[in-house]
């Protein structure tokens, strides 16, 4: 089985929001990992949210103390090359176990403007 999930933001959108609520708004989406990658780029961090909101797609829930899947539930990791993977914690790891998925696959990509996230997770047989 193989599910996916894509997402696609504007880039201001995060600024505006790193700007109206600051450390409170990288505390509550980010790990400190994943701040660090994104070496303080705000396209960076734009598409590391729209692999989280891809991630939950896949999942088949949304993202939310309802869901039991929460924004740092879901890390974007690089490799010793800088290749982007994924990492369930918590809720996002026990609701991929409940459906079978174990394999991630993301893309990101993004300009100044937008960004842009696609996963495809898979289930061992």
């Amino acid at each position: 089985m193989i599910r996916s999930g894509i997402d696609f933001i504007e880039v201001e959108r995060i600024d505006r929001a790193i700007l109206r609520y600051g450390d409170r708004f990288f505390n509550r989406f980010f790990t400190s990992q994943e701040i660090i990658d994104s070496g303080g780029h705000t396209p960076a961090l734009a598409a590391r949210f729209a692999a989280k909101e891809a991630v939950a797609k896949a999942l088949g829930v949304g993202i939310s103390w309802r869901e039991g899947v929460y924004w740092r539930d879901v890390e974007v990791v690089r490799d010793p090359r800088g290749k982007p993977g994924i990492c369930l914690h918590r809720g996002a790891l026990e609701r991929a176990q409940q459906v079978g998925l174990s394999g991630w696959a993301v893309s990101l990509s993004h300009s100044r403007e937008y960004a842009v996230a696609m996963v495809v997770a898979t289930r061992e047989d």
